[in-house]
């Protein structure tokens, strides 16, 4: 009879991985098999419209209005690092099952809460949704955009409440908003564009390291926001754990959903996760995991985001560039789409229009649904792990009607300018930004099994992340005080 190992872990112990001074112990689980990429795919959907509405459509055809396409170079690293950074955050719910988050507070109790609150605090301002009302009103001829978009946030807490699981309904929705963006994409790549423009784009890339003045681009906190808003940007890149736990990807498939209290199974769990053991099958999984994950976020964030990217300031570039613009900086959009009906007739025009209004509302349900994702699974795992009454999923809805009431009094107090509400968030995430890349090196060099752990060229683009962030907060704070 062979004699069994008592040295060698096994399904069920304590995973020695994982610290439990501030958080539950976690077990050992076998990894789950992996799938193939059309099961998993949508795992990033969410986080690509969120970007879409911000960086996208709004603050890099904002600086291509200004400057050109000087900062092209800025915008595609600031795409790949962000690439990069997902999958960091993916790699450590593919492996545990808990978000990057609840990763943050095995390092230190406060540090999860921490990141949650400075995360969340700038995303109340509703810039997004006023965005997409303000262009309604272009489409519309007038109007006032402040009821419009207390009802767009209304309606978004209506859909996500009556949700039975609130993951797929975003997804689907997101799925829709995306496919229908992409179609105005293709049709402006030929329409509205020359390959004058687009040699333009090319030889932008020769200026790469170099900085335009800040004031020509609307000073450190636009370029800021740009840099981090090229991609989802912020505290949103945080919850791709929560999509892919959702999506019940790697380890995820042992944690709950959330779930409507109305309408889907509760679940009380809070969201403290597993280990795998560190043997050949689940090596040959984990594998398995990475090479579909990799592939999906690169398709579907990287590739698809930078393409969106690139035509949207292309189209900035070939219309506005070099105009004398209304003092209002969000009136660039209202004057690109009326160059468009000049150029290319009224259709075109209203076409480029709903596409902006689409591309806005979807962050703006993205933006909604990933705060309240982060804050709930935080405030859980924090406070109220042992609570069969306070679930996540409660606290969920409980921060989306928070998020609607203040949006809507920030908005009825006179803030109601687009632009100035979108870079409030997109400046304060970068540095975010700077804060959780660090965090992130930390929990997947000394949390994983050494199989897997952070390395090689990506832990250097990881420094590289930090360092970038990080000059860019630096030079924020000394810029604003």
């Amino acid at each position: 009879m062979a004699i069994q190992d008592h040295d060698t872990p096994r399904d069920g112990a304590v995973a020695h991985e994982l610290p439990s001074r501030f958080l539950p112990a976690a077990k050992y689980r076998d990894l789950p098999e992996p799938r193939g990429f059309k099961q998993i795919f949508g795992a990033s959907i969410i986080l690509t419209a969120t970007a879409i509405g911000s960086g996208e459509f709004v603050l890099w055809p904002y600086i291509t209005s200004q400057v050109g396409l000087v900062l092209m170079w800025a915008a595609v690293l600031g795409f790949f690092m962000q690439y990069i950074l997902n999958m960091e955050i993916e790699r450590y719910t593919l492996a545990t099952g808990e978000t990057a988050v609840t990763g943050f507070t095995r390092i230190w109790a406060p540090l999860g809460m921490l990141i949650t609150v400075i995360a969340v605090i700038p995303n109340m301002w509703p810039g997004w949704a006023t965005g997409a009302a303000n262009i309604v009103t272009y489409v519309a001829g007038g109007g006032s955009p402040v009821p419009i978009a207390i009802v767009a946030m209304v309606a978004i807490g209506c859909a996500l409440t009556l949700s039975k699981v609130v993951y797929k309904t975003v997804e689907r929705v997101e799925m829709v908003l995306v496919g229908g963006i992409s179609v105005f994409l293709v049709v402006a790549l030929f329409v509205g564009t020359g390959l004058s423009d687009w040699a333009a784009f090319g030889a932008s890339f020769s200026h790469t390291g170099q900085l335009p003045p800040m004031s020509a681009v609307g000073g450190v906190a636009a370029l800021l926001g740009a840099i981090a808003f090229a991609g989802a940007g912020g505290g949103n890149n945080l919850v791709q754990s929560n999509w892919a736990r959702d999506k019940q990807m790697g380890m995820g498939a042992h944690m709950p959903r959330v779930t409507s209290p109305f309408t889907g199974q509760d679940e009380a769990v809070a969201g403290t996760g597993h280990m795998f053991l560190d043997n050949e099958e689940n090596r040959r999984r984990w594998k398995g995991w990475w090479r579909v994950a990799n592939a999906e976020q690169f398709g579907t964030f990287f590739v698809l985001g930078v393409t969106t990217l690139a035509i949207m300031s292309v189209l900035a570039y070939a219309t506005v560039f070099g105009m004398n613009l209304p003092d209002d900086d969000f009136a660039f959009i209202r004057v690109e789409g009326e160059v468009f009906g000049e150029r290319f007739g009224r259709a075109f025009q209203l076409a480029f229009w709903c596409a902006g209004a689409t591309a806005l509302f979807s962050t703006q349900l993205g933006i909604m649904d990933w705060v309240s994702r982060l804050a709930a699974d935080s405030v859980k795992v924090t406070f109220f792990r042992t609570s069969t009454k306070v679930t996540e999923s409660r606290i969920y809805f409980a921060v989306i009607w928070l998020m609607i009431v203040a949006g809507s009094g920030i908005l009825l107090s006179g803030a109601e300018e687009p632009l100035a509400l979108i870079l409030i968030s997109s400046s304060a995430g970068g540095v975010v930004m700077f804060l959780y890349s660090m965090m992130l090196i930390v929990t997947n060099r000394k949390f994983l099994p050494k199989s897997i752990r952070l390395g090689g060229w990506r832990l250097v683009m990881m420094l590289v992340a930090v360092a970038f962030y990080g000059y860019f907060s630096i030079a924020l704070l000394v810029d604003q005080f």
